[in-house]
């Protein structure tokens, strides 16, 4: 079924009603791990807490493979609603959703050389590991429900329905708190309960996502096997999500290879890189709230085939961004001291990272384009894009790693890191008129 395309004025209040939801549903995700290693913690044992937290973290990195979906189907749907094709709005929740139990399914099949991989390259303690194969052999179970929340998330924030995607984070972490303390407080279940709590908070969130996103289901051609199972179709979402996935392992490489790099210096300076990188969580949590408005605004505007609309929507969501990177850049710049003194106590680690808390007052403003750019590519689709300038990118990253790391240490590391941002930026940025034109 082909709808009249919305024609709805971009405004900065709609802008704003697309991305404070997004921001404060970030917000949110913090609080869940404080009170996780709290609860665990009242145990009064060492162990206990190192599994929790190499068991999430394990588990955290299998599921973020499959994050293309999220950005995958964000794109997708928001090119089917701009275009008023209600069929494949509803279609492509079904892919997304068949996509996300697969792949739960292979997560749950394969736990035992998945697990055994991740403590070859993570080696713990017996005692951790074995409380740690506990804790994920029981986490593992909501693989598919933890999957499909990208994709339902995916869906709503294409049609800018972001209230519903804090909706489905409060109360899925609200329910874990308290599922966590009831289980290991009240229960003295310990491992098993932090594990089983997040199983059925999970579950609970995948449910009330379906709930919220039962619009799809009320259009037959969700079960439409002929159009959800089009060939052409398929191989479309397979190749748009199969980009995002090389970008995304390429960009998570940068950062794996950073911490990698920052460990040669010492403890001292490793530990203050990874407070510094605190930083840029924020900057990153903040920012994607006006880069999920440009994904939603962009792909409407790309299946309506308005290059006008896209322009406008990619020029006020960046206007935003901007706006918050500035603001972002002031407050670390004013209280970045106060912060890491907040964030440890140790005083070689606090005086370390004040030494380079002046790469994270450039951070934000450097890397700005980057980041709203994806958001404005992901929103069009052009993953391809995506792809070859993140491959550009890393390779430009590597470049300056292999000049400024020897010549001059830590500081060359996070340059060659700020040069990686800049450079996504500026290759994405050149790639922007092709997109344009591809909206006509």
């Amino acid at each position: 079924m082909t709808d009249v395309p919305a024609v709805d004025p971009i405004t900065h209040r709609r802008i704003l009603s697309v991305a404070l939801p997004i921001v404060l549903s970030n917000a949110t995700v913090p609080i869940l791990g404080i009170v996780d290693t709290g609860v665990i913690g009242q145990m009064g044992q060492a162990a206990p807490i190192g599994a929790v937290g190499i068991g999430a973290i394990i588990l955290t990195a299998i599921y973020w493979v499959m994050g293309f979906l999220r950005m995958g189907i964000t794109g997708l749907v928001g090119q089917a609603h701009g275009a008023g094709d209600s069929d494949e709005v509803s279609a492509l929740l079904s892919r997304a959703l068949m996509l996300a139990f697969a792949a739960g399914g292979v997560f749950i099949a394969l736990q035992g050389p998945i697990f055994a991989g991740a403590f070859l390259i993570s080696p713990a303690s017996a005692e951790v590991e074995s409380l740690a194969r506990d804790y994920m052999s029981i986490r593992i179970w909501s693989a598919p429900a933890a999957i499909s929340i990208y994709g339902l998330t995916g869906w709503l924030i294409a049609q800018e329905r972001t209230r519903g995607v804090l909706v489905i984070q409060v109360a899925m972490n609200t329910l874990n708190i308290v599922l966590d303390l009831v289980f290991v407080l009240g229960f003295d279940w310990g491992v098993e309960g932090v594990a089983l709590a997040t199983v059925i908070a999970e579950t609970c969130g995948a449910a009330l996502g379906f709930w919220l996103c039962r619009d799809a289901f009320r259009n037959p051609a969700w079960r439409d096997k002929a159009r959800v199972f089009d060939r052409g179709r398929l191989v479309h979402m397979a190749r748009v999500n199969t980009d995002i996935l090389i970008r995304s392992l390429l960009l998570q490489g940068i950062f794996v290879s950073f911490l990698f790099f920052g460990a040669g210096f010492g403890d001292v300076t490793l530990a203050a890189n990874q407070v510094l990188l605190q930083f840029l969580e924020v900057t990153a949590f903040a920012l994607d709230g006006f880069a999920f408005a440009a994904e939603a605004l962009v792909a409407q505007a790309m299946g309506a085939r308005l290059p006008g609309r896209l322009r406008q929507g990619a020029v006020m969501t960046s206007q935003w961004g901007v706006l918050c990177v500035v603001l972002l850049a002031l407050l670390f710049a004013l209280g970045g001291g106060a912060v890491i003194d907040l964030m440890t106590t140790a005083g070689d680690v606090r005086a370390e990272a004040r030494v380079y808390l002046p790469w994270m007052v450039a951070a934000p403003l450097v890397g700005v384009a980057s980041w709203m750019l994806d958001g404005i590519f992901i929103g069009a689709t052009r993953s391809r894009d995506m792809r070859n300038m993140m491959v550009l990118s890393a390779g430009i990253y590597a470049a300056a790693l292999a000049v400024l790391l020897p010549a001059f240490g830590n500081h060359g590391l996070w340059a060659a890191l700020m040069i990686s941002f800049a450079a996504r930026g500026i290759t994405l940025g050149l790639r922007y008129p092709a997109l344009e034109r591809a909206a006509t």
